[in-house]
């Protein structure tokens, strides 16, 4: 009887095992670096969503541990968008475009002159950026976004809605499409 028990308990625990394993992980953000962007950009073309940020940026963190972390944002941004990141405050030299953009000191710290560039000037953060298939900015978007929020905005971009309809306009028709699963009130 015992050997029974023992035998039921250690199927049991195996079972229970290869279901835990079997289980789908959480959806997340595929974020990637510029070179691997670049690389499969020439492969299949495809919008860059870029999240600027810096690492002392409460909101920036907020944003990440709210809305970047809703599996239906994730994953609509790995379907339809190459999602990279860009610290501001980068100290390594960035090629893009064939121009090579540094590090540049001021204050205590400093900023980098791509993330400078990108943002016209305006070191907001955190801010995102939509780019076409050609790298070019579409818009920049800066300041914290609820789930809520940032559905609006980057299904307006991943469908095109912005080379056709204006923002106005699309806010007042949208319709949620995602069933968004955390509120992540500010």
């Amino acid at each position: 009887m015992t050997k029974i028990l023992i035998a039921v308990w250690t199927s049991v625990f195996v079972f229970g095992i290869n279901l835990s394993y079997g289980q789908e992980k959480e959806q997340q953000i595929n974020w990637i670096s510029w070179e691997e962007a670049a690389e499969q950009m020439e492969v299949t073309p495809k919008k860059i969503i870029l999240d600027v940020y810096t690492s002392w940026c409460v909101w920036c963190k907020r944003m990440d541990e709210s809305t970047f972390q809703n599996e239906q944002i994730a994953a609509y941004i790995n379907e339809h968008f190459y999602p990279v990141r860009l610290d501001a405050e980068y100290r390594e030299d960035i090629k893009f475009k064939g121009k090579n953009y540094k590090f540049i000191r001021s204050g205590r710290s400093g900023y980098h002159e791509l993330a400078a560039e990108l943002l016209n000037g305006r070191l907001s953060f955190p801010t995102i950026v939509f780019m076409d298939d050609q790298l070019n900015v579409i818009q920049s978007i800066a300041g914290y976004k609820t789930s809520a929020q940032f559905q609006r905005i980057i299904t307006y971009f991943g469908s095109n809605g912005h080379t056709n309809t204006p923002w106005s306009t699309y806010q007042k028709s949208f319709a949620p499409k995602m069933m968004l699963i955390k509120n992540d009130k500010p």
